[in-house]
């Protein structure tokens, strides 16, 4: 079998921006909801069997206490923000197994999940969702591999070699000396993705990094423009280097999902009628119920 994890908080925002809006009974906007119910029904309709999706049920998670610069729900619109609840309630009726995160992340639900179902030998493969790099650290070989639905692109660990310049284990380490706009912290002054990737791709983690570029291996070195003033930087920049490490690296809770079982989608409940005639789109439980009868 093949597992599907979805970040729900992505897919919403996409459709959100991407999707036109579409009033529900009450006269609010459902057409982000709307739009992620139909790619999900899109999903199993094409052979999709064991599927979850993680969302943010609110922005803000236990980063926020360890930098105060972390991503917050400010910016994020209104009429965005008021679609979760509806999405998660939707997805559950629809039989979808849905992790609604409050004190950990979408992404962290989704390492968790992925490292579940890795374990699983009846899985033969483990699909995750989401173009967000921070999801790269969770791939393994070709059994777990990072799926981007828009770009229709897989990546797997040798893929991820290829676009980061180091292995899924140094996506945290990476993050932390280039930084991550989407998070909210900004990496160390100097390191850029090219420098990064070769020092990264040569050491793997932080720790490993000789603190004077003299003793850099001199392959490294020689393709590092400012290696000196870099190595100087992270000598005296380690714990701010590591707290950004902590920030980028996902939190696995096994406590998550008990069972690959409880993926397995079986169709939707009596409640997800309701659900689209509150949205005014009584088609979707249509193709919901089309989809279980097989």
């Amino acid at each position: 079998m093949e597992v599907h994890l979805v970040d729900g908080t992505y897919e919403l925002f996409r459709h959100f921006f991407g999707a036109p809006e579409r009033e529900s009974v009450a006269g609010g906007d459902v057409g982000a909801v709307r739009g992620v119910l139909s790619s999900v029904l899109t999903m199993l309709g094409e052979g999709t069997t064991h599927i979850g999706v993680a969302t943010d049920h609110v922005i803000e998670s236990f980063r926020n206490e360890l930098w105060p610069g972390y991503k917050t729900g400010e910016g994020v619109p209104g009429p965005l923000m008021a679609q979760f609840p509806l999405l998660e309630t939707a997805l559950q009726a629809m039989g979808v197994k849905v992790w609604p995160m409050v004190e950990l992340e979408a992404d962290d639900a989704l390492a968790s999940a992925s490292a579940v179902a890795a374990d699983d030998r009846a899985v033969e493969r483990v699909l995750v969702c989401t173009p967000d790099k921070d999801l790269a650290q969770c791939v393994r070989g070709t059994r777990v591999v990072q799926v981007d639905r828009r770009r229709d692109t897989v990546t797997d660990e040798e893929g991820v070699r290829q676009r980061f310049g180091v292995g899924p284990s140094s996506i945290p380490d990476w993050l932390a000396l280039v930084g991550d706009s989407a998070d909210g912290f900004p990496g160390l002054a100097g390191w850029g993705k090219q420098s990064a990737s070769t020092v990264l791709g040569h050491y793997d983690h932080l720790e490993a990094v000789p603190a004077s570029a003299a003793d850099w291996d001199p392959a490294v070195r020689a393709k590092v423009r400012s290696a000196p003033k870099l190595a100087e930087r992270l000598a005296a920049e380690m714990d701010q280097a590591l707290l950004f490490r902590e920030l980028a690296t996902l939190r696995v809770d096994r406590s998550l999902l008990s069972s690959v079982a409880d993926l397995r989608w079986r169709g939707p409940t009596e409640d997800f009628v309701a659900v689209a005639e509150f949205m005014r789109d009584p088609a979707l439980s249509r193709r919901g119920e089309a989809l279980r009868r097989g």
